[in-house]
């Protein structure tokens, strides 16, 4: 049962709290290097908060760059893993923060990486355990980025699989899960029908397709929301997109419907 504490966290997940999320992942500098020049950071997170995200996902160093008052209702979860594109092994993942350092930063949540079926997965795992017990602790949200991925997976989208991993991290603690999508978006579907917690669709569209009728299609097969970064942080107007993805998220025919009140929330930062 959450905590008082915890409640409130998640609540602060959803601006509108209708249990939707936007999540903008922007923790890709550690993997790949920065997600824009440093001279348009700050810019881009203003963008990407008054375009009506939930929260932002960064490293605990970069958490330190954003003025509190840059996020206002949009909310901060500090990833916890690590890797990099130039590691022997790309789908090794390690923990290179704590939950303790992320209460301290201000956070509403944490997140912890895992690839089902890496070479490393038994001690990616232990990582998600452990956290989930400081999370428990320390009375804050947790979402695990749960994907099949390495050399045991013969098939990165199988809904069978994605159902194994969003279990996982109900399993072992998150409050929320974040994974891949079938290629067939409807089968996303059975993967949400059979997770007790909160299933989050990771990225955008493969194929460089519409990400708003991608999302569109992803909430309508009962995801509780998306976590969508290179696809924001890459185009021309971060805001917009945004902005229409969080229509999608909490105010298209998915979900409650009130365009209205969605511009007022997001301009005025209100709750």
């Amino acid at each position: 049962m959450a905590t008082i504490g915890k409640s409130f966290r998640m609540r602060r997940l959803s601006r509108t709290g209708d249990g939707r999320h936007l999540f903008v992942p922007l923790d890709h500098s550690v993997s790949e290097g920065p997600v824009v020049p440093q001279a348009r950071w700050r810019s881009l997170v203003r963008a990407v908060v008054e375009g009506g995200a939930d929260a932002i996902v960064v490293h605990k160093g970069r958490a330190r760059t954003i003025p509190p008052d840059l996020l206002g209702a949009c909310a901060l979860v500090v990833h916890l893993s690590a890797g990099t594109a130039h590691a022997p092994d790309t789908h090794a993942k390690v923990l290179v923060g704590a939950v303790e350092e992320a209460v301290r930063l201000g956070a509403d949540a944490v997140s912890v990486h895992v690839n089902l079926g890496s070479e490393t997965e038994s001690a990616q795992l232990a990582d998600l355990g452990a956290v989930a017990g400081a999370c428990d602790t320390w009375s804050i949200p947790l979402l695990a980025m749960i994907y099949p991925r390495g050399p045991h997976i013969a098939d990165p989208h199988d809904p069978a699989l994605l159902t194994h991993a969003v279990n996982i991290g109900a399993d072992l603690g998150a409050d929320l899960v974040k994974t891949s999508v079938p290629l067939r978006l409807a089968e996303m579907a059975a993967v949400v029908d059979n997770c007790p917690i909160p299933v989050l669709a990771a990225g955008g569209p493969p194929d460089g397709s519409d990400p708003v009728d991608y999302a569109t299609s992803l909430m309508l097969a009962g995801c509780r929301g998306l976590a969508i970064g290179r696809r924001v942080f890459s185009s021309p107007s971060p805001g917009a997109l945004v902005s229409r993805l969080a229509d999608v998220v909490h105010f298209s025919d998915v979900g409650p419907t009130n365009p209205t009140t969605h511009r007022t929330t997001m301009r005025t930062g209100a709750a």
